[in-house]
């Protein structure tokens, strides 16, 4: 019986709450991803004759806007999945999408102007690329608002899921801006495959990398974190209905 009670003991025993070697592992593989990229855009990658050093700033900028990219297209499909199905899941990949695509819009929106200066003389200019991508971030600020003010009810995980939806076609209008209208954003990689220095490419590629690597971490950590926050208020729920919580007065 002893021997029962201990395997009882041992197959009941709590599991431990280390984070997963698979992912210790993509947060070293983003480390060391990082620290090559940054060898090779201060080291190897050669200093354009006309911008100089500030030029170097493409190699954080472009990756970024790949990043928003991702993020805000994981926001408009799980949040289209949430108005079909009212998936608490879907809803914590929306929010997770969003926050990590605001985050790195942030950044384009602070690395291109800091370009801009140097090469247009001037922090901003109404460009269509420019201007589409503020408006598509000022969209997902919203919807990120509308989540974190206030008691956040169906109503307005609907709206706010509805706005991730709305904003997933201007992502088409920042890729194709520049193609059809007018505007000093420049063309890093062109259809015939020009407009980048085949020594400037290593960098290049391995902050696609870095952005790729660090946006599944962030993001993977962001839905566990919200799907965690859901089930905690869904204990809270349970308890308060079934008036375990006691009169709060």
């Amino acid at each position: 019986m002893a021997a029962d009670a201990t395997e009882s003991g041992a197959s009941t025993a709590p599991k431990s709450a280390g984070a997963p070697i698979w992912l210790m592992g993509l947060v070293a593989a983003t480390i060391v991803a990082f620290l090559a990229f940054i060898y090779l855009v201060v080291f190897t990658a050669p200093t354009e004759v006309q911008m100089g050093v500030s030029q170097k700033i493409f190699y954080l900028h472009v990756p970024s806007a790949y990043g928003m990219y991702v993020g805000y297209t994981i926001a408009a499909v799980s949040g289209l999945i949430y108005l079909w199905k009212r998936s608490d899941r879907a809803d914590a990949w929306s929010i997770a999408g969003a926050e990590i695509g605001t985050l790195f819009v942030v950044i384009v929106l602070i690395t291109g102007p800091l370009w801009g200066r140097k090469a247009w003389g001037t922090f901003w200019v109404w460009d269509p690329r420019l201007t589409s991508t503020l408006l598509t971030g000022l969209i997902y600020v919203s919807f990120l608002a509308l989540r974190s003010f206030g008691q956040v009810g169906e109503t307005e995980k609907r709206f706010a899921a509805a706005l991730a939806v709305v904003g997933f076609p201007l992502l088409f209008v920042i890729k194709y801006s520049v193609q059809r209208w007018s505007g000093q954003h420049p063309v890093v990689v062109s259809r015939g495959g020009g407009g980048i220095h085949p020594d400037m490419v290593p960098a290049f590629v391995m902050g696609f990398v870095v952005i790729t690597l660090l946006a599944i971490l962030l993001i993977t950590v962001r839905v566990g974190l919200e799907r965690a926050r859901q089930e905690l208020e869904r204990v809270h729920i349970d308890a308060a209905t079934s008036g375990l919580l006691g009169d709060d007065r």
